[in-house]
């Protein structure tokens, strides 16, 4: 299944609480919990203005109907297309 990383445009990211965070998580585990296990969000990084989410899913189309059932911003989705690290390197 095809991963996608999701930038998110949110000011202000980098300061919120963690209730907000707890939050916003909530939300978004309610919203995939009800559009079923063919998307998972596997885990999120917060910047001091943005947030980038990767998710795996069968398609864009259903990263986007996430965000829009979530009232995310989703301004940026991009197919990863492979992962290096220093492992890459040897």
């Amino acid at each position: 299944m095809p991963k996608y990383i999701i930038e998110r445009e949110i000011p202000g990211a980098g300061a919120l609480t963690p209730h907000d965070l707890q939050a916003i998580s909530q939300k978004s585990c309610g919203v995939l919990s009800n559009m079923g296990p063919r998307i998972q969000w596997l885990e999120s990084y917060v910047t001091d203005d943005k947030v980038y989410c990767i998710y795996i899913a069968p398609d864009e189309a259903a990263v986007r109907a996430h965000a829009e059932q979530g009232e995310f911003p989703a301004n940026r989705i991009s197919r990863i297309k492979t992962v290096i690290d220093p492992t890459t390197a040897e």
